[in-house]
Formats: C-alpha cells, structure tokens, sequence
C-alpha cells in the first residue's frame, strides 16, 4: 500500500505538464497579440489609447501564461523531481515557495488589468469598481501571504524532502 501511495504522486504529471503547455499557449498567443499591436500601429497609426488597450492585454496574457508555468513547474518540481533544472528564482522548495511566486505574479497581472481598465475611455465609469475591486484582492493576497508565511529561522533547518538537517 506504501508503494501504491508513494506512486500516486505521479498523477500530478498531468497537470503540470497541461499547465506548461497552457504557459506555452497563452505566451505565444499575447505574444502574436503585441506583434499584431505593433504592425497596426506602423501601417494604421492606431490612436495611443487603444494602443496601450491592446499592449497591455498582451502583456496579461504573457504573465497569465507566466503564472501557468511557475504553477506547472512548482507542482512538477514538488511532487515528481526535485533536481529540475531551473533557474534559481524558479526553484520551488514546498508549497510556500509555490504560493509566495504565485502571488507575486497575480499582483502583476491584477496591476496590468487595471492599468488597462484605467487607461480605456470606453470603461472609465469602471475605473473605481476595478480599483477597489482590486485593492480588496491584493489586501486580501497580502494578509494571506502575512499570516501563512512561516518563520525564515525554521525554513533553514529543513532541506529537501521534509527531512530536517543534522
């Protein structure tokens, strides 16, 4: 049964591997999107507002694209090969890491979102929704991260695999 358990970990293969995929997908989409962006803008001269509209949802797209892969190389890193070679920012040690990386990239992408809303004409009644809206998610991020996080002194007593050190 140990064994049968201890396998069962493999399972999150899929997942990982669909959420690098996504990364993949979504990053060549946003960046077909700011190459689009920019032809329009050389052969049409398209207005600077719907410029920085259509950069930024590239842009989002990106780092939407950005939090699949740190998703997809956490959970592959975590639960199947803790020796993945990546660089050293992206190297997950539990799923503190994991959070921590994730909620960096989602305060990213709610600030692109904005920025956007902000700066389209067409949505300006929208702007203070979306401002507190966002403000009460990020307060929200930041309490979670405050009050999960665990002491630095206890993260460097442990190494890998939950095994503490000699």
């Amino acid at each position: 049964m140990n064994k049968l358990l201890a396998k069962a970990r493999y399972a999150v293969f899929i997942p990982a591997l669909a959420s690098i995929l996504g990364a993949l997908l979504l990053m060549f989409q946003g960046s077909v999107a700011m190459i689009v962006a920019i032809i329009d803008v050389v052969t049409e001269g398209t207005k600077l507002k719907l410029t920085i509209v259509d950069v930024l949802t590239a842009v989002d797209a990106i780092l939407l694209g950005t939090v699949l892969l740190v998703i997809g190389y956490g959970l592959y890193e975590l639960f199947i090969d803790e020796d993945l070679q990546v660089p050293l920012w992206l190297q997950v040690q539990d799923l503190d890491d994991l959070k921590s990386k994730l909620i960096g990239v989602v305060v990213a992408i709610i600030s692109v979102i904005f920025v956007g809303i902000f700066v389209d004409s067409d949505r300006a009644a929208d702007v203070i929704s979306y401002g507190v809206g966002a403000g009460a998610i990020l307060t929200g991020l930041a309490f979670f991260a405050f009050a999960t996080r665990k002491d630095p002194s206890e993260r460097n007593k442990r190494v890998r695999g939950g095994t503490p050190a000699p």
